[in-house]
């Protein structure tokens, strides 16, 4: 892979070793759509190493072997790379870049956004925006990017908005981040002009430890997107700008409740395609809307039906992705059997008992976090959530066994 950086421009070539197909951390498929991107009004005179890991978020799912940048890295960006995946990077020159000071936030506007920002309330915000690709037609028009960054702009943080087309590089399964960490693109520019040593991000407990999505439902405590031991961890702390997840011990449940309670709430959101509010007809709506209901002790508000697709699942046995905040609303959604998971009710025998250990902070999460900044969210979780007991930590190992 070669990559160059020509303005705000990213071009890159495929070696013939790489794939047009290839996979991302995840193990999931990403299929590559064209070989150019742009990421909107970031500095020309960023660190060499800081120019490296944003184009290796974009490039790593086709990425075999080797990747020539246009500027010399540091032997620790190199050498990150190459304990990590396997990669020979150069050309190699230079000092690596020294670690700012200030921790800022990914923030999407969601959930667990808003709770981390409950969490670091002094921390100034980096907003990604989506914007359209001058190669490649835009085939998720309905994707509000521009009421989320306007959301984020009411928030009255201090607010950075990066605009890139990165996501069309992806032709398959849709346009999206070629890798999670590609959202941090814009802010990794960024970092010298915002002094930045560390990025926080919203991934919670299910994310980070329990699998997500996309992986098998399990204990995962060396998730390969998030462990700040891991390859992505160690190669964003060689660029000195160190990973941090504020929200890491905790269930979607206490982010739900933290950014409900929060002074940000009215800019809560989302959904990624409502204009005045949540469309309430998506997938994610009727998923949140099963969290928001468990946390506030309601029945459920949906306007959607078992014979939409995006209910269909929920009729089908498990594994589900998110299983874990599943079972919490199956246990406290009054109606929750005559509701559109009456099917996924009828394969768990879930109780408040059962799920209570996903009201309370996983502790070695806490650990996680680097020492400069671990203190303060030590001391919220304490006092606002609380820490979980040894049984609790062990529902959270065992989970998936």
């Amino acid at each position: 892979m070669r990559v160059t950086w020509s303005g705000d421009e990213l071009v890159f070539r495929l070696d013939p070793e790489d794939e047009i197909t290839g996979r991302a951390a995840d193990d999931h498929p990403v299929k590559l759509a064209t070989n150019t991107c742009h990421v909107h009004g970031v500095p020309a005179d960023a660190h060499p190493d800081l120019y490296a890991v944003a184009a290796w978020t974009i490039v790593a799912p086709w990425t075999r072997r080797r990747i020539a940048f246009d500027r010399g890295v540091s032997p620790e960006l190199a050498a990150a790379l190459h304990d990590g995946w396997g990669i020979e990077a150069g050309p190699v020159s230079g000092t690596a870049r020294r670690t700012g000071s200030v921790l800022a936030i990914s923030y999407s506007g969601g959930a667990d956004s808003v709770a981390a920002a409950a969490i670091l309330p002094e921390a100034p915000f980096v907003h990604f925006k989506r914007v359209s690709h001058p190669r490649v037609p835009n085939r998720w028009s309905h994707y509000r990017s521009d009421v989320l960054a306007r959301l984020a702009a009411q928030t009255g943080r201090e607010l950075t908005v990066v605009s890139s087309d990165l996501e069309f590089t992806l032709a398959e399964p849709r346009p999206g981040y070629p890798e999670h960490h590609a959202v941090a693109a814009g802010a990794l520019l960024l970092a010298d002009e915002l002094d930045l040593g560390g990025l926080a991000f919203g991934y919670e407990l299910g994310s980070r430890w329990l699998g997500g999505d996309r992986y098998l439902l399990r204990f995962t405590p060396d998730n390969p997107m998030w462990a700040p031991h891991g390859a992505w961890g160690r190669l964003f702390a060689a660029a000195g700008v160190h990973i941090v997840l504020p929200v890491g011990g905790v269930s979607e449940a206490v982010t739900m409740r933290l950014a409900l309670n929060s002074p940000l709430k009215d800019q809560l959101r989302w959904c990624l395609r409502g204009v005045d509010g949540p469309c309430r007809t998506c997938g994610k709506c009727l998923y949140k809307e099963l969290i928001q209901a468990a946390v506030e002790g309601r029945p459920l508000d949906t306007p959607l039906t078992a014979d939409r697709p995006v209910a269909r699942k929920w009729l089908r046995p498990p594994p589900y992705g998110g299983q874990e905040m599943v079972e919490y609303g199956l246990a406290r959604v009054p109606g929750i059997e005559s509701s559109l998971f009456g099917g996924a009710a009828e394969y768990f025998d879930a109780s408040l008992e059962s799920t209570s250990w996903l009201d309370h902070c996983y502790p070695p999460a806490l650990e996680e976090i680097p020492d400069r900044w671990r203190a303060q969210v030590r001391e919220f979780m304490t006092a606002e959530v609380g820490l979980m007991t040894p049984e609790e930590v062990r529902k959270v190992e065992e989970w998936g066994t």
